[in-house]
């Protein structure tokens, strides 16, 4: 008789089966799983697996437990993030209405964009940072921490990281949502002339990356980390934002014309 097969790989197994019924329509928003017994009975592994696969879901935001009700399928509407047009040309920063570009964008898709309040700090840069702003290792620089919400959901966290020299002494350092005309780098005489954006896939979310995200720690959401490097006239990096997107929640958007 065969080994049974162990359980992590079943989990991700049922999972995925269950998540191509959700994505085909073929279960509904507001439908109602079939219980853990009758899953488990379905799918031959026991009870315990069967609850792994609807924490696993519970995760990927596509479905929810009502005390005494059941499993329920939600519906997912992933945000259009229009990287084409972020922060391109006539920006769209509102102070009146305290929307920056980000906020504007998700406003036009009939959506409410929110932050929570930024954690700004002085940090030796990591690796990756140093190299995206040119500078050494362990350099001192400046981090602007940020959950971005839709609709009152965490979204994404967007970090922005800059050279000392551009932020110390401006409202980069104001723990509070500033907005000002054209963006804050602008408004301060730090213009982004142009930037580099680079995407990763990474599968393994972090335990403060999924606190930050309201995401349980040990399940792997699937995370895409976008790095977007800005320049100054002079082609020196004034700014890198690195944002955390859950992949499901998330749909990076490019447009153009050949």
């Amino acid at each position: 008789m065969p080994p049974k097969p162990k359980e992590a790989p079943r989990v991700r197994e049922i999972a995925a089966d269950l998540l191509a019924q959700i994505t085909s329509g073929e279960l509904s928003p507001g439908e109602k799983l079939p219980s853990t017994a009758e899953l488990a009975a379905q799918h031959e592994v026991s009870d315990k697996t069967i609850f792994r696969v609807i924490a696993l879901l519970k995760a990927t935001g596509h479905v929810n437990s009502r005390q005494g009700k059941g499993t329920f399928v939600r519906k997912v509407q992933p945000l259009e993030w229009h990287l084409h047009t972020f922060e391109s040309g006539q920006r769209r920063d509102d102070p009146a209405l305290g929307r920056d570009d980000w906020k504007a964008a998700v406003a036009e898709q009939g959506r409410v964009a929110t932050q929570d309040t930024p954690r700004v700090s002085v940090v030796p840069a990591p690796a990756d940072v140093a190299q995206w702003l040119r500078v050494k290792p362990g350099t001192h620089v400046v981090v602007r921490r940020r959950v971005r919400r839709v609709d009152g959901e965490a979204y994404q966290l967007a970090d922005s990281w800059f050279p000392a020299k551009i932020a110390l002494d401006t409202p980069l350092m104001f723990e509070e949502d500033v907005t000002m005309p054209g963006g804050i780098l602008a408004s301060t005489g730090n213009p982004q002339k142009s930037w580099r954006d680079e995407f990763m896939a990474w599968p393994p979310i972090t335990a403060e990356e999924a606190e930050r995200l309201e995401l349980p720690p040990d399940i792997g959401t699937p995370i895409v980390r976008h790095a977007r490097i800005g320049f100054g006239a002079d082609g020196e990096p004034v700014r890198v934002m690195v944002t955390v997107a859950p992949g499901h929640l998330n749909k990076f958007v490019y447009e153009g014309e050949a």
